[in-house]
């Protein structure tokens, strides 16, 4: 008896010391770091209640010290259930959960535009005229006037700084006819002009079809560009429209359509580079390739680090990063998301490598052949099908990573979503949020049979 009260007395003094000596080094060592992980946790959170989950920790590893030293062995799901109950009724408290919060009038007005997405309207006829504006000014703007067909369009002065008044006038548009008036800037991104920058301005012409109005250079007119004092050519457009029957992609389902195409294109060309740079890497960053003298194993060990810190750093991230760089668009994100796939499919393509068959590599060697060699006739016939199958799954990934990156600028229909959602028109974002998914389940679809194919 003097055994398992002498292994529970040590257990209590160092929880899991008494399974550690009696040969339980791995219940030992999970008992203390769950019981010290517990202990924290509750003591940050200075919770009195959850105080009883270490405790109850404690006890149980007592009394399964004791049991262990007569040879009986227990589940340890009652000390991990303690543990969870404890970390998720912290966590509960931590995020504030408060369903009473929950706006029902807010959400209905939320979800009902939702039920009709802005993706076809009736069939229009357009009358667009639009002029240049420097934003902001240079030491010599050029003059914003701009005659096409009849129509004439002028703003004055001839350039501005953000949030300056600016006069507005066109001519030779239709009369008597509703017109909107919308800012776009050099990446082609239209912003509203009307109250809060969140509606659209629209006026009337005249009889002549012409309309004069002040505007002012919306405050999102430079947002992320490269360097904010350099000058750069915006537009202001004056559009009109009429019914002329049947239906059409409306304005925003055709800008859904193009950041659906700049998305999957940011994809496909961010994993296209990745793989460019991602094979030779791999080869570098495998240890059965590069262990066989000092120089290369230093070399496997700087590429593996490499690989595992660009990894580490999500393409959100990065992608912040490229569109201070190179300005907002599809080009920085598809730059950060081939920053970051070079990464990950270097560290997938070397343990392909790892794990082939190392009888080749040894019979190749035994003939005297150099490393290039080896990898030409060694290792390439038996990595081909997984590294198609991993490219194709990258692809997949990226595709969803590239339209969270839009919302940080990257372009692609992230972008277009979060200036829908600026704007409150829930309509358009219902729309992206169909595409977004139409994109994943097609393309899902299509690179699951593609890697069954190659299986």
């Amino acid at each position: 008896m003097s055994k398992q009260v002498s292994t529970a007395i040590i257990s209590a003094l160092v929880p899991g010391l008494g399974q550690f000596l009696l040969g339980e080094r791995y219940r030992g060592s999970g008992i203390l770091i769950g019981f010290l992980l517990i202990l924290a946790t509750t003591l940050w959170y200075g919770q009195p209640l959850w105080y009883l989950s270490p405790l109850s920790i404690w006890l149980w590893n007592v009394w399964d010290a004791f049991h262990l030293a007569l040879g009986r062995r227990h589940s340890v799901l009652l000390p991990l259930a303690f543990g969870l109950a404890a970390a998720y009724g912290i966590g509960w408290q931590v995020v504030e959960i408060d369903f009473s919060r929950a706006n029902m009038e807010r959400a209905i007005a939320i979800l009902r535009p939702m039920t009709r997405p802005d993706f076809i309207q009736p069939r229009r006829e357009l009358n667009q005229m639009w002029v240049p504006v420097e934003v902001p000014c240079s030491s010599q703007p050029p003059a914003a006037r701009r005659d096409e067909g009849g129509r004439a369009a002028f703003v004055m002065p001839d350039c501005g700084r953000v949030s300056e008044t600016l006069i507005v006038s066109v001519s030779g548009l239709w009369p008597n006819t509703a017109t909107d008036i919308y800012w776009q800037t050099p990446i082609g991104n239209s912003l509203m002009l009307g109250e809060g920058e969140i509606t659209m301005l629209t006026l009337p012409t005249d009889e002549n079809g012409a309309l004069t109005t002040t505007i002012r250079v919306p405050t999102t007119a430079l947002v992320a560009a490269p360097d904010p004092t350099l000058p750069q050519f915006h537009r202001v457009y004056f559009e009109q429209s009429r019914p002329i029957g049947g239906y059409e992609l409306s304005f925003i389902g055709s800008e859904v359509l193009k950041g659906a195409l700049a998305t999957v294109s940011m994809a496909l060309m961010a994993t296209g580079l990745a793989v460019l740079f991602a094979v030779p890497l791999s080869f570098l960053a495998a240890r059965n390739l590069m262990s066989g003298n000092p120089l290369t194993y230093a070399i496997y060990l700087i590429v593996r680090t490499l690989l595992n810190i660009l990894r580490s750093i999500e393409s959100l991230i990065i992608a912040i990063v490229f569109v201070v760089i190179v300005g907002l668009g599809p080009f920085a994100g598809m730059l950060a998301l081939a920053l970051h796939s070079v990464a990950a499919l270097g560290k997938l393509y070397s343990e392909v490598i790892e794990g082939i068959d190392p009888g080749p590599i040894e019979a190749i060697r035994a003939t005297g052949a150099n490393w290039l060699q080896v990898v030409r006739y060694a290792v390439i016939p038996q990595i081909i099908p997984p590294f198609t199958a991993f490219t194709i799954y990258r692809w997949d990934i990226n595709v969803r990573s590239a339209t969270v990156i839009g919302l940080v600028g990257g372009g692609g229909i992230g972008f277009l979503l979060i200036e829908l959602i600026r704007v409150n028109n829930m309509r358009g974002v219902s729309a992206v949020f169909i595409a977004i998914a139409a994109i994943v389940i097609v393309l899902d679809y299509f690179s699951a049979k593609l890697r069954e194919r190659l299986v």
